[in-house]
């Protein structure tokens, strides 16, 4: 391919430069856009920030709604996408313009959007032949789906006939058997019919004998059975009067080890009783041994008492009467006058 002079491709890059830097600016001040293209893409966002793994291989129509192809976020995604492409193809021109001097990166993203073009018309003509050929599968379908409903219906009428022929053949042979069955019953109680009537009398006999003889055995179970009773009564009544004869002896021997007891604690009580009594009646009299010491003795006091009174009486008499010991007069002495005091002169 041919290069381009340098001026040349330097002022086509240039112009490609300009170009790229304001669809920048204008891919970065538009704000509103950003937001709603990010809320729409947050599921892939959020799994690419925690690295969940993606398909290797995405087909372009994954998550397209072909009955709302006018829905908002597909246009928006239209629109995200033809931006990026544009700014690839002025990017990828750019940089072939200032590395090689050529035009080729253009040329091929054209070329790349020719073939695409052409795919996609090769595309839509093999979807024509493909619905084509749909078309009359599902004629061919449809055909061959009468003919096998034809074909089960006549098979339905002939197995319908098989079940009412084999339900008619086994009615036949249920009413067969019954009747067959009911003509061995009759002949058979015919004949038991005949046997009874030759046999009647004897075995009226032995019935009669057997009812007697049954009648008499129970009859004597029945009378065996009272006797036991009677006798298992009595046995019962001795039994239980003998335990309450034991019980009573029992209770009437507790009754007197009591007794025994308490007129041995009263016995003993009764001697304890006399030796605290004997013990009352000596304290009683040592009691009244001492209150009869204790009056002698405060009689002899009160006597003795009353005797150095006396005895003190008299002596103190005694005493002041002679004027002797404390109640001696004692002598004074006399006190010299004190001479008068002469004035002095003036």
């Amino acid at each position: 391919m041919i290069s381009l002079h340098y001026f040349q491709s330097s002022m086509f890059a240039t112009i490609l430069e300009d170009a790229i830097t304001e669809l920048r600016i204008l891919a970065e001040c538009n704000n509103e856009m950003r937001v709603t293209k990010t809320n729409t893409d947050i599921d892939k966002l959020r799994a690419v920030k925690y690295s969940v793994m993606q398909p290797a291989v995405q087909d372009e129509l994954d998550g397209i709604n072909r009955s709302n192809l006018d829905a908002n976020n597909y246009k928006l995604d239209k629109l995200d996408n033809d931006k990026k492409y544009v700014t690839d193809v002025l990017l990828s021109t750019y940089l072939d313009l200032s590395m090689n001097r050529s035009w080729r990166a253009l040329q091929d993203k054209n070329q790349a959007i020719l073939d695409l073009y052409n795919r996609r018309v090769s595309l839509a003509e093999e979807e024509t032949r493909n619905r084509i050929t749909r078309r009359d599968l599902m004629r061919q379908l449809r055909q061959q789906r009468n003919h096998i409903k034809s074909v089960t219906y006549d098979t339905d009428a002939v197995i319908d006939n098989l079940k009412t022929q084999v339900e008619d053949a086994a009615l036949n042979a249920e009413i067969r058997g019954r009747y067959v069955d009911n003509w061995q019953q009759a002949r058979s109680e015919q004949h038991a019919q005949k046997i009874a009537d030759v046999e009647m009398g004897p075995s009226d006999a032995i019935e009669y004998y057997k009812q007697t003889i049954d009648r008499e055995q129970r009859v004597h179970t029945e009378v065996e059975m009272l006797i036991n009773i009677n006798i298992n009564e009595t046995l019962q009544k001795i039994e239980s009067w003998m335990n309450k004869y034991d019980k009573d002896i029992e209770a009437l021997e507790i009754k007197i080890q009591k007794k025994k007891h308490e007129h041995e604690k009263m016995e003993e009580r009764r001697h304890e009783l006399e030796k605290r009594l004997q013990r009352h009646d000596e304290l009683i009299k040592n009691w009244v041994n001492f209150k009869d010491e204790r009056e002698k003795a405060r009689l002899y006091l009160e006597n003795m008492h009353k005797s150095a009174a006396i005895v003190q009486a008299w002596w103190r008499g005694l005493l002041v009467r002679y004027e002797l010991g404390p109640y001696k007069p004692t002598k004074q002495p006399v006190k010299p006058e004190k001479p008068e005091k002469k004035g002095k002169k003036k």
